[in-house]
C-alpha cells in the first residue's frame, strides 16, 4: 500500500468523533468523513474497479467532496478532477473526453442535465454524494449500471489527474503521482519540529483555513495534507474577507495564507492589526507577489509574508521562504520567491541557445529533483528567472507569453509592472492580440483604485511612454471593475484576451 493511502486509511480507521471539517457553522467529524470515504471505496470495489482506475469527482469545497477524494485515494485509484464552476457543456465535454467509468458528484451537480447526459453516453456509473448532514453514498437511479465502455486506460501510480489552472493558455491535465506526494509530505514533516515522517496515524490538535478550491493544486495539496496529518480544517466554498475574518477570530491561527489577490483584499479591507495578532506568518503562492505588497503587509501587521513557487506538475511548492530565511535574508533577497527546497536544483539557460547561464543571470528556468519529471534530468519550464549562488529564486516573467511586435519582443509582466506604478492603478493585465502588419500587439486591461480618477487610455499611454520604449506601450486600454480570474484567483490571460476580441467583433 502506498504511503499516502496507508496514512489516510490509518487516520480514518481511528473512527474519531473529533472535528475533521468545520463548514458553515457546523462541525463534521472524522467518523462522518470515514462514512463517505469508506462507502465510496466499497461501491467502487463492488463495481469491480481495479486499483489505478480513474474516478471522476466533481470537486466542490464541501465536506462530502473532501471525503470522496479520500475514498478514491484509500482504494489506490486515481482522482480525475472535474471543475463544477465550468459551464455545463464544458464539464460534459470533459467527461466525454476523459471517459471515467464512475462519476461522483453532489445532488446540485446531478441536476445539470448535460452532465447526466454525458455520463450516460459514456456508460459510466453515477454516484451521488450526500447533502448537508447526509454522508451516505447513493447510486444515481438513471446511471446505475456500468456500460461496456471503452473507458479510460488505467492510471498506475497516479493519485490525482489534475486540471491545470489555465493562467496562460488552455488548461491541460497534469498527473500527480503517489510518489511525488509522498516526497512532498515527508519533506514537510522533516521541516516541522513537532512532526516526523514516521509518525503513526493520529488526530492532531488545531486547525487551519482552506478556501483554495480542491480543483486547484493548492486546495488539493492542502486537503490531502490535512488527511495525512489528521488535522482539522475550516473549509470555505469561496473566499470572502468577512467570512475569513470571522474564522480567524474563532480559530486564532498561527499561520494563514492565500494568493496575492487575497493578500491585497485583506490590505484593502484595512483589517485592524489586533484581529490578526495570532498570525505569525502568511504564506503566499500560485502567482508572483510584488515585494512592495510584502513590505506593506509587514509594515501594517508585523507579519512576514512567506511566498512559495511551484506548479501543478510538481505536486506542490518546490521553493519558498521559511520564517528563519525571511528574517535573515528578506532585505538582501527582496522579491525572491524563496530558496529551493532541499534536494531540488534550479538553473537558467539562454532563451535562444539554451546554454546554461551563470548564477544571477536571467534566462529560462530549468529544474531537477525527486518530484520533478524523472527526478534525474533537467526539466525546462515556461518561466523566466534568475537563481543566485545561495539557491534563491526570482521569477521575472514568462517565456511563453512574450509578444513579438514587428520583430521586437514585449514581455507582458514588464509592462504590467510599469502600468501598476501609476498612482491610480490597482491592477493590470497585458496580453497580445494578432495584428496583420506587426504580427502581434500588446493590449491592457486595468482596474482603478477605489476613489481614484481614471487616467484613461491617453493618460496611461503618456505615463508609460516615460518608462517604456514605444513598442512596449499597449495599443489599447480597457478599464474593468475586476480582472477575470481562474478558480485559483490568478488572472486568466485567455479571458482577458477574450475581452478585447469580443470588443473587436462588436460583442
Amino acid at each position: 500500500m502506498s504511503y499516502l493511502a496507508k496514512q489516510i486509511a490509518g487516520v480514518l480507521a481511528l473512527d474519531s468523533v473529533e472535528p475533521a471539517v468545520h463548514f458553515k457553522d457546523r462541525a463534521v467529524t472524522w467518523r462522518d468523513v470515514r462514512r463517505t470515504a469508506e462507502g465510496l471505496r466499497k461501491k467502487l470495489d463492488d463495481l469491480g474497479l481495479p486499483a489505478a482506475a480513474g474516478v471522476g469527482v466533481m470537486l466542490r469545497n464541501r465536506p462530502q467532496n473532501y471525503s470522496a477524494i479520500l475514498g478514491v485515494i484509500i482504494g489506490e485509484r486515481c482522482v480525475i478532477t472535474l471543475n463544477p464552476i465550468m459551464p455545463d457543456n464544458k464539464v460534459a465535454a470533459d467527461i466525454r473526453k476523459l471517459k471515467p467509468s464512475v462519476v461522483v458528484a453532489s445532488p446540485d451537480d446531478w441536476a445539470r442535465q448535460d452532465i447526466v447526459a454525458a455520463t450516460r453516453e459514456i456508460g459510466a456509473v453515477g454516484l451521488v454524494l450526500g447533502d448537508n448532514l447526509d454522508f451516505e453514498i447513493k447510486v444515481h437511479p438513471e446511471l446505475s449500471k456500468l456500460g461496456p465502455g471503452p473507458f479510460a486506460d488505467l492510471l498506475p501510480d497516479i493519485a490525482v489527474l489534475m486540471l491545470t489552472s489555465g493562467t496562460t493558455g488552455e488548461p491541460k491535465r497534469a498527473p500527480l503521482t503517489y510518489r511525488q506526494l509522498e516526497l512532498n509530505f515527508k519533506r514537510s514533516a522533516r521541516a516541522d519540529p513537532t512532526r516526523s515522517e514516521d509518525d503513526p496515524p493520529q488526530i492532531r490538535p488545531g486547525s487551519a483555513i482552506l478556501f483554495s478550491p480542491f480543483v486547484h493544486i493548492s486546495g488539493m495539496y492542502f486537503a490531502l495534507t490535512a488527511a495525512v496529518d489528521g488535522r482539522a480544517m475550516h473549509l470555505m466554498e469561496r473566499f470572502s474577507v468577512e467570512e475569513w475574518r470571522k474564522v480567524v477570530a474563532e480559530v486564532k491561527p498561527k499561520t494563514a495564507g492565500g494568493p496575492p489577490t487575497v493578500l491585497k483584499m485583506i490590505l484593502d479591507a484595512n483589517i485592524p492589526k489586533a484581529e490578526l495578532a495570532s498570525i505569525v506568518n502568511f504564506t503566499c503562492g500560485t502567482a508572483p507577489i510584488s515585494p512592495d505588497v510584502v513590505d506593506q503587509f509587514v509594515e501594517r501587521y508585523g507579519t512576514p509574508v512567506l511566498s512559495t513557487y511551484g506548479a501543478t506538475e510538481f505536486a506542490g511548492a518546490i521553493c519558498g521562504w521559511s520564517l528563519t530565511t525571511f528574517n535573515k535574508y528578506w532585505k538582501e533577497k527582496r522579491g525572491s520567491a524563496g530558496r529551493m527546497h532541499p534536494g531540488l536544483e534550479a538553473r537558467t539557460v539562454d532563451r535562444e541557445t539554451f546554454e546554461v547561464l551563470p548564477a544571477g543571470e536571467v534566462g529560462i528556468l530549468e529544474l531537477r529533483g525527486g518530484v520533478i519529471g524523472d527526478g534525474e534530468n533537467w526539466v525546462r519550464v515556461s518561466d523566466l528567472a534568475k537563481v543566485d549562488a545561495e539557491h534563491f529564486l526570482w521569477i521575472t516573467g514568462r517565456a511563453d507569453n512574450a509578444i513579438i511586435r514587428g520583430g521586437f519582443k514585449v514581455l507582458p509582466d514588464h509592462v504590467v509592472r510599469a502600468i501598476e506604478q501609476h498612482p491610480a492603478i490597482k491592477e493590470a493585465s497585458v496580453v497580445g492580440l494578432p495584428d496583420e502588419r506587426l504580427g502581434a500587439v500588446p493590449v491592457a486591461a486595468y482596474v482603478v483604485k477605489p476613489g481614484a480618477k481614471d487616467p484613461g487610455a491617453e493618460g496611461l499611454s503618456t505615463f508609460l511612454r516615460e518608462q517604456l520604449t514605444a513598442y512596449q506601450v499597449p495599443v489599447q486600454f480597457r478599464r474593468v471593475d475586476d480582472l477575470p480570474r481562474t478558480p485559483s484567483m490568478k488572472v486568466s490571460m485567455p479571458a482577458v484576451k477574450a475581452l478585447f476580441e469580443a470588443e473587436a467583433s462588436g460583442g
